[in-house]
């Protein structure tokens, strides 16, 4: 049974953002809120894999491409937000989130979910503008060939 290609690169997506976040967490990184920005450069080359596998099997229209694109991009942020929820729990908890939260998005005491469901947030909009940029820039590519 063959697997779809949203769900490959979404998985990869998963993988990149996951091992990514370990080795930072592993290096004493993880407090640095910069380099969390790096995690984009794992959606935008999950994303684009998918395009480029359905332009490959002559699927040049616009709207399925994009649906497929940002499909790709949610199973990714999705399959995070879940890999998120099961290390913090694993790490303590609210006190693993309160020690990530110094120095990112929030201020006061967020719980798990609270970190978690504001990430999602954050995901679905990065989703979005991803899907889009690499849609524009696709529509270019193939308009002019």
């Amino acid at each position: 049974m063959k697997l779809p290609k949203e769900l490959v690169n979404g998985g990869i997506i998963f993988a990149g953002i996951a091992i990514y976040f370990l080795l930072m967490n592993a290096l004493g990184y993880a407090d640095l809120f910069y380099l969390r920005i790096v995690n984009v450069f794992f959606v935008f080359y999950g994303v684009n894999k998918t395009i480029e596998m359905n332009v490959a099997e002559g699927k040049k229209n616009f709207i399925t491409n994009a649906i497929s694109a940002m499909i790709t991009s949610l199973i990714g942020v999705f399959l995070s937000i879940i890999g998120l929820v099961v290390y913090s729990y694993m790490q303590g908890g609210d006190s693993y989130v309160k020690s990530l939260s110094k120095t990112f998005l929030f201020g006061g005491n967020p719980s798990v979910n609270t970190y978690s469901i504001c990430l999602l947030f954050e995901g679905i909009a990065s989703s979005v503008i991803v899907t889009m940029l690499l849609m524009l820039y696709w529509n270019n590519r193939l308009t002019t060939d």
